[in-house]
């Protein structure tokens, strides 16, 4: 897969995307991080991209023409890739533009799995009080956040989900599995985890661990998921994917909750 980010300081995401597992991926070819300076489309000889807002208020907005020329220019290069390819809707290719902004639905798992499906993305980073709307309206196809809160810019943002995506690509991870058993795997938090020593500070390390035998270990594994997805989590249990036997060991936790709050 190819990542694309379009932004203002691109040496803060490649500085930030290119170490740990993400820039080893980087390294092997698995991935690939391209970052693209908007003020190198500015006119301005002073390459500016921001203006005053019409109509007045505090700030300044992003110009549309330099995002525009950014946009037109990566996305040729993209389809250079593709050229000589027949496409079933007989049209050009036209690569994913993500806006990284607090007004879009919030970024979770499930998206992370559909956009690691594409082979290009492209991330449009705002900054200052936003871009100029008929630039957005031109080229982005997904407006994405990662919460209710606001950022100085979206490169943050652009970087946890290329972080959170890259993960779900062959390959990128040592292990081929644990991407598909960590957090949020079937919409459940990750169990707990233990390593050496056995006893630290007088805690141990739960002993069915020990024992060896991995079907009771998986299946205290899955019960620890459930209870801490309750404990922590239970706005995801709605959809989590549970057997008849989980379910009811669920209820279980339920019953017992309310049976202690109601006899403190």
């Amino acid at each position: 897969m190819d990542f694309h980010v379009l932004t203002l300081f691109p040496e803060m995401v490649s500085s930030g995307l290119n170490t740990s597992i993400i820039g080893r991926a980087i390294d092997k070819g698995l991935i690939s991080l391209n970052t693209i300076n908007i003020r190198d489309f500015s006119k301005d000889k002073h390459k500016r991209v921001d203006d005053y807002p019409y109509g007045g208020g505090a700030g300044m907005v992003i110009q549309a023409e330099p995002v525009y020329l950014a946009y037109t220019y990566l996305a040729s290069q993209i389809q250079e890739k593709f050229s000589g390819r027949e496409f079933s809707d007989g049209d050009k290719k036209r690569p994913r533009v993500i806006y990284v902004t607090p007004q879009g639905p919030v970024f979770d798992q499930r998206k992370a799995q559909e956009l690691s499906e594409e082979e290009d993305l492209i991330f449009l980073c705002g900054h200052y009080e936003g871009i100029d709307e008929r630039v957005l309206e031109m080229v982005v196809t997904d407006y994405i956040s990662i919460g209710d809160y606001v950022l100085t810019g979206g490169e943050l943002p652009a970087m946890v989900m290329i972080d959170a995506i890259a993960r779900l690509i062959p390959g990128v991870l040592n292990n081929e599995v644990s991407s598909e058993f960590e957090s949020l795997h079937d919409n459940l938090l990750e169990y707990p985890q233990y390593t050496r020593p056995e006893v630290f500070y007088d805690r141990s390390v739960p002993e069915i661990l020990l024992s060896g035998h991995h079907a009771n270990i998986e299946a205290w594994r899955r019960e620890q998921a459930i209870r801490r997805t309750y404990e922590r989590r239970p706005d995801l249990l709605p959809e989590a994917n549970l057997t008849k036997k989980e379910q009811e060991y669920l209820n279980r936790l339920v019953k017992q909750d309310k049976g202690y709050c109601s006899h403190p």
